[in-house]
This record gives C-alpha cells, sequence and structure tokens, in this order.
C-alpha cells in the first residue's frame, strides 16, 4: 500500500460530497434501529429483516459504489490521474492501494453500523450483530473491488453501478433463485447465517461457495482493474 496515493484517496473521498452520502446511509440504519427500538419491536426477525433489505440490500451496494468509483473515477474523469501515473509506482499498486483505501471505508461506514443498529436492537443474542457485521465486511470489500473496476473500465460507472445495484442486486439476485449464486449480497448473507445461530436467518448457498466467490471476485477485479490502468497512456487518454 502507497501511503502517499492512500492520503491522497481518503481526501478525495472524505473532503467532497461523497462524505456526506456516506454518512447519510449509515445514520438511516442507526436511526431505524432506534425507532424500532423505541416502539417495542426489536425482536430477531425484525432485525434480520432490516438487515437483510436496508443494511446488506440497499446500504452496502450504495456505500461500495460511493467508495469504490470515488477513489478513482473521480480523477480519471478531471484527468488528474496523469499526474498519478506519471509517478514511479506500478499500476497494479495503484490499483490494489486504491481498493484498499475503499475497502477501509466500507469497514467503517458499513460494517461498524451494521454492527451497531443490530446490537442497538437485540444486543448480542444469537451472535446476529457478528454475523451481519462480517457479512457486511465481506460483502463491502467485494463491492469495492467490482466497483472500483468499473470506475477504471468507463465514465458512466455510476450510472452503470446504480443499475446494477438495483436491478440485479435489489430484483434480480433476491427474486431469481438461479441467480442468487451471483448476487454479492447473497454471498454477505450466507457470510451473516454461518456466523449466527438465529433459526429465523437462514441462506440458500453454502459458506464454501459464497467464501470462494467472494475471494475470487475480489482479486480478480482488482488484478483487471490493475491491467487496465496499464492501458492508459501519460496523456489521460484510455
Amino acid at each position: 500500500m502507497n501511503g502517499v496515493i492512500a492520503a491522497i484517496s481518503y481526501r478525495a473521498l472524505l473532503g467532497r460530497r461523497r462524505i456526506w452520502l456516506l454518512i447519510l446511509l449509515p445514520l438511516v440504519l442507526l436511526g431505524l434501529a432506534i425507532l424500532l427500538r423505541a416502539l417495542g419491536v426489536a425482536s430477531e426477525t425484525t432485525t434480520i429483516t432490516l438487515m437483510e433489505k436496508f443494511a446488506l440490500g440497499t446500504m452496502l451496494p450504495l456505500l461500495g459504489l460511493i467508495a469504490g468509483t470515488g477513489v478513482i473515477a473521480p480523477e480519471i474523469d478531471d484527468g488528474t490521474v496523469v499526474h498519478l501515473l506519471a509517478k514511479p509506482i506500478s499500476r497494479p499498486a495503484i490499483a490494489r492501494t486504491k481498493f484498499l483505501v475503499a475497502a477501509s471505508m466500507l469497514a467503517l461506514f458499513a460494517a461498524v453500523p451494521t454492527f451497531v443498529a443490530t446490537y442497538l436492537l437485540v444486543d448480542l443474542e444469537s451472535g446476529i450483530a457478528y454475523g451481519f457485521a462480517l457479512g457486511a465486511l465481506a460483502g463491502g470489500v467485494a463491492y469495492a473491488a467490482v466497483f472500483m473496476l468499473l470506475g477504471v473500465l468507463t465514465r458512466h460507472a455510476v450510472t452503470i453501478g446504480i443499475a446494477y445495484a438495483l436491478l440485479w442486486e435489489g430484483l434480480v439476485g433476491n427474486f431469481v433463485p438461479g441467480a442468487r449464486k451471483f448476487s454479492i449480497q447473497q454471498w454477505a448473507q450466507t457470510v451473516a447465517d454461518q456466523v449466527s445461530t438465529s433459526p429465523f436467518l437462514s441462506a440458500d448457498i453454502t459458506i464454501g461457495f459464497a467464501a470462494t466467490a467472494l475471494v475470487l471476485v475480489t482479486v480478480v477485479t482488482v488484478v483487471a482493474a490493475g491491467r487496465r490502468l496499464r492501458s492508459f497512456s501519460l496523456t489521460g487518454d484510455e
């Protein structure tokens, strides 16, 4: 991990309007948890539904899109990536650093709020809080890698990413049984189910497949992003 590139990437994410988007979604999750607790409906089933539908199903892919594209796409759009590529740093090293920055943002703004929200609702019952926090972390890392690659491949990364999050992860991945095996959201739920002992949480995918898929998708997309950066010329043209 290159410290200079990491510092630049963190400033880009935390110093622009993206920081408000990164903060807003976790605040909504925490607000919903507090509201459900105040209403006295903080059961395991309610908590699991909230975590599956909102934390993993909505918040996680959108945060992955914001962080994953935010570490590289703006630099490509405004041409400042030229200065970065001119430095004596390998393109794969740049991609790995950008990925680690995006992944750390997902850990902070997705996994931690997911744990806190779940804890507010059901404490540490049945390991639900640990399960969904780990699921959010594993899924967030994969989303960070996928959306970073998307940001390198196209200038329309945000539009395509939103369509992917809403259509594939939100609709196809949830309602088409065969497609669930190819959904990061479903893999993250499998991780949560593996850690939790709650009878109300179940997954259709085996942990062996989900864990392997998460690792493969993450590694392949980060490597692909590094290779893609190699094709960029120092004039900023793709």
